[in-house]
């Protein structure tokens, strides 16, 4: 190894830790990730070749790749510190939480894929068996999936008037009212509770058709046959009813956190020029609590997209699958006709959809408010 160091008066002064490693050295630790790497993506694929019965050599069970896997980790980390020095040592301590994601997130999404391309039903005998796309094009033909995509739209939209009154909560808590401290605990009440909770105390006690109280009150005001759920507007109304009262709050605490942090001397200011109530909060108020707002909308649109154990507990997606979330939909999939494969086929471009919007809003929103300020 006398070959791989060079003499400390053989560097500028300036250079690099990495620069004072030999160019063997490095090409030792390259050359060990670059095989442990390929054997890695060489084991996986054999694995999954024999799995999908394209070929028959193969493992009977994933312990190889596992064992692979932690090969990879290990060569990975001797590379860094060969090929890094001192940058490498420290970047071991990262090193877990990268295997530990790459484990814990990479693996099973990739696996969910490979399962989204199967026939598996847990009631058949037959087992697991690749049927390559044809969950996809079984998919695009399901009327009932795309019904729950526009369910999907109508309850993303239904977080815009959920804004509009959690920012009217908020205004109201700011404000120098009676018993301010008392009502900020009892609006964020719903939130304490679990939405599980909230449909039994809710949905199905106090909205039932028949002895609940929402019913009776609905039939002293003329309505006949109060049955929230039976009709499909009023059910998809009734449920965006429930998820708001719910999580509104989360909304409003976020808000009056900001309204809090404003300075005071740029309202009190619009008001010294001669800005009235209205003026003060759509000239002033509103423009400067933006950015908390947009990130109130979208933390609520993300809890939105995996709204499902309400309309679980309460409709079962029903009437007729009119009040059904994807994520519900994809739920009754697996319980009810304990079909894996479609299901998980369901939930991957349901995946893909959500992190193709959660980008575009993201990027959306920044322009928004570089834009607006």
């Amino acid at each position: 190894m006398a070959d791989q160091t060079l003499p400390t008066n053989a560097w500028p002064a300036n250079a690099a830790p990495s620069d004072l490693i030999s160019p063997g050295r490095k090409r030792l630790g390259r050359a060990l990730m670059a095989a442990a790497t390929l054997g890695l993506l060489a084991v996986i694929a054999v694995q999954i070749l024999y799995k999908t019965e394209v070929d028959t050599i193969g493992f009977e069970t994933w312990r190889p790749v596992v064992y692979a896997y932690v090969l990879w980790g290990v060569a990975l980390g001797i590379g860094q510190v060969l090929t890094r020095g001192e940058d490498g040592q420290r970047a071991l301590f990262l090193l877990p939480a990268l295997l530990f994601t790459i484990a814990m997130v990479i693996f099973p999404t990739l696996f969910g894929f490979y399962i989204a391309l199967t026939d598996w039903n847990l009631s058949s005998f037959s087992g697991r068996k690749f049927n390559g796309l044809d969950n996809f094009w079984q998919m695009l033909a399901d009327p009932y999936y795309r019904n729950a995509l526009f369910n999907m739209v109508l309850y993303v939209l239904a977080v815009l008037v959920e804004y509009v009154i959690a920012f009217g909560l908020a205004l109201l808590l700011n404000a120098q009212i009676r018993a301010r401290k008392f009502f900020r605990v009892v609006f964020l009440m719903p939130l304490m509770l679990s939405p599980v909770a909230v449909s039994w105390m809710i949905g199905k006690s106090l909205m039932e058709y028949r002895f609940g109280p929402a019913a009776a009150l609905a039939r002293q005001l003329g309505w006949e046959n109060p049955a929230f759920f039976s009709n499909p507007i009023t059910a998809r109304i009734s449920i965006m009813v429930l998820d708001a009262w719910t999580f509104i709050p989360f909304m409003m605490i976020m808000l009056l956190a900001g309204l809090q942090a404003m300075s005071r001397e740029v309202l009190e200011a619009a008001r010294v020029d001669g800005a009235n109530a209205w003026q003060t909060f759509w000239q002033v108020t509103f423009p400067l609590m933006l950015p908390v707002s947009v990130t109130a909308i979208i933390l609520r649109i993300i809890f939105k997209l995996k709204l499902a154990d309400i309309i679980i507990t309460v409709t079962s997606g029903g009437p007729g699958g009119a009040t059904d979330s994807v994520s519900s939909f994809i739920y009754r999939e697996y319980r009810d006709r304990s079909n894996v494969g479609y299901g998980t086929m369901l939930a991957m471009a349901y995946l893909i959809i959500i992190i193709v919007f959660v980008t575009w809003l993201l990027k959306f929103a920044n322009r928004f408010v570089r834009n607006v300020n």
